[in-house]
């Protein structure tokens, strides 16, 4: 066992040898039934009083991390129970493909689940985000969450709104979309503060030139500042711009943000039970901290938005903006050019499907300040939208029965495209993209901290015992008065 003792430490030393080896068991350097080197050992090796290392060794079996044997003899206890299951494994994909898969698009992520369940589910398998032991510094009480998320196909509509208008202002709300993409996924285990976030780019420098490309840098600078204003710890460290024209047409944004956090402060899938109400935030409409209308499309379903209500204008004149392997009856086949009104609102088309993503990063943290306790879980309705809470928890119903109205974003594109309402579920947020999981006795106290923020918020559903014989999730959403049911 290797130790490194400090002398200029902020911790005193008995602590340092107890991290170190606590650091050690977590990671899966020591295994359950292996000796800890004896007191006299370790204090031979490193100059130090036997009583130190007692003292660090004491500290461990109090926390049950190592038990005492004959004779001061100390070993790595065994863990009590099980750890904690892997998150369920997809089973199956939510039924007939749909446009969205016949675009090259999962909804569901089937294989990507298929792929990745299969690897380690970190210190809290089921969690919104992965969780690591605290490789960056080996504290035993910390963890470690590396995040990686982006703007999607979005960013083509804002290269589709610069090469009509000319103006690359449009690329500040696209470096909006990849931040809040990432730091609205961390908010659901509950990291809020000291947030790190780095910024890709990848272009073809022919077509995404230097005005465009410095308005999408300074966007990333401003968004980070403005969060910063609200309450929300996050600070940028740099990131990369590659020209890479082979691999795309126009230009990809991505960022990936990191965090420490105190185990203790982690919110894990684990609470999400029977027993609790469903809180939905609002997607669209207005709030207090962002300028003018949203409409609510956020970053997940743009590829099928795009094409189904754009019309073929855009593909005779942008073909770099689209796979040319998508059958043609699917690309750009909608009724709009980005100039025209959207139906029931007062944005345009080219408006609404460029809304800024809303961040709940202000709400979610006024919640935790004041009522972290009263939250069991909390849901971002990105990829696979409202049906995304089913990979959390386990044994649990959830029941969607009263949704906030569709905005007239998802409206024109049901419209537009024909889509099922079930698909339009899986794809697209449909009204609402984040979800808080508390006892009915929180929700007056949560919804008044919510709706403080000027955001509409409201129960739009329960969770209940299972009714599946083999125990897995399974969702029934009310579509006006039809039920639809999904199950993974």
């Amino acid at each position: 066992m290797k130790l490194e003792i400090s002398s200029e430490s902020k911790h005193p030393v008995y602590r340092q040898i107890a991290d170190q080896v606590h650091f050690a068991v977590n990671t899966g350097s020591l295994n359950p039934g292996d000796k800890l080197p004896s007191l006299r050992d370790v204090a031979t090796a490193h100059g130090l009083a036997v009583n130190t290392v007692a003292k660090a060794y004491r500290e461990l079996a109090a926390k049950g991390v190592v038990v005492v044997r004959d004779r001061s003899a100390y070993e790595v206890a065994k863990p009590k129970g099980k750890a904690g299951a892997h998150a369920a494994k997809a089973k199956a994909d939510f039924g007939p493909s749909g446009r969205y898969a016949a675009r090259g698009v999962s909804a569901s992520k089937t294989e990507v689940h298929a792929a990745v369940d299969k690897l380690d589910q970190g210190v809290f398998p089921g969690s919104f985000c992965k969780l690591t032991e605290d490789y960056l510094t080996g504290d035993p009480d910390l963890c470690n969450v590396i995040h990686a998320d982006g703007s999607g196909t979005k960013s083509i509509l804002g290269y589709l709104h610069y090469r009509e208008t000319g103006d690359p202002s449009v690329f500040a709300g696209i470096a909006q979309d990849s931040i809040v993409m990432n730091i609205d996924d961390l908010l659901c285990i509950g990291a809020t503060n000291r947030i790190l976030l780095s910024s890709t780019v990848n272009r073809n420098a022919r077509q995404f030139p230097a005005e465009a490309l410095a308005a999408l840098i300074e966007g990333t600078e401003a968004f980070l500042a403005k969060l910063r204003g609200l309450g929300v710890d996050i600070h940028s460290g740099g990131g990369e711009t590659a020209d890479v024209g082979d691999l795309t047409g126009t230009v990809t944004v991505d960022s990936c943000a990191v965090a420490v956090m105190r185990k203790a402060d982690v919110i894990t899938g684990a609470n999400i039970k029977p027993g609790l109400a469903i809180i939905g935030i609002a997607s669209g409409g207005t709030c207090d901290y962002e300028e003018g209308e949203n409409s609510g499309i956020g970053s997940n379903g743009l590829t099928s938005a795009r094409h189904d209500l754009l019309s073929p204008y855009y593909r005779k004149k942008f073909p770099e903006t689209y796979d040319p392997n998508t059958p043609k009856k699917l690309v750009y086949c909608g009724p709009y050019r980005m100039k025209d009104k959207l139906p029931g609102s007062s944005l345009t088309v080219g408006q609404a499907l460029l809304s800024p993503t809303r961040t709940y990063a202000p709400v979610v943290t006024e919640i935790l300040r004041q009522k972290r306790s009263a939250v069991k879980g909390i849901v971002h309705c990105s990829g696979g939208g409202q049906t995304k809470c089913l990979r959390f928890g386990n044994g649990v119903h959830f029941i969607k029965d009263r949704l906030m109205k569709p905005p007239p974003i998802f409206r024109a594109i049901q419209k537009a495209s024909g889509t099922t309402p079930k698909e339009m579920y899986q794809v697209y947020n449909m009204g609402h993209r984040l979800e808080v999981y508390c006892k009915p006795a929180d929700t007056k106290a949560l919804l008044k901290i919510i709706r403080g923020f000027g955001l509409e918020a409201d129960i739009i559903g329960q969770t209940v015992k299972t009714e599946r014989k083999d125990g897995g999730n399974h969702l029934t959403l009310m579509h006006g008065k039809k039920a639809l049911k999904y199950a993974l």
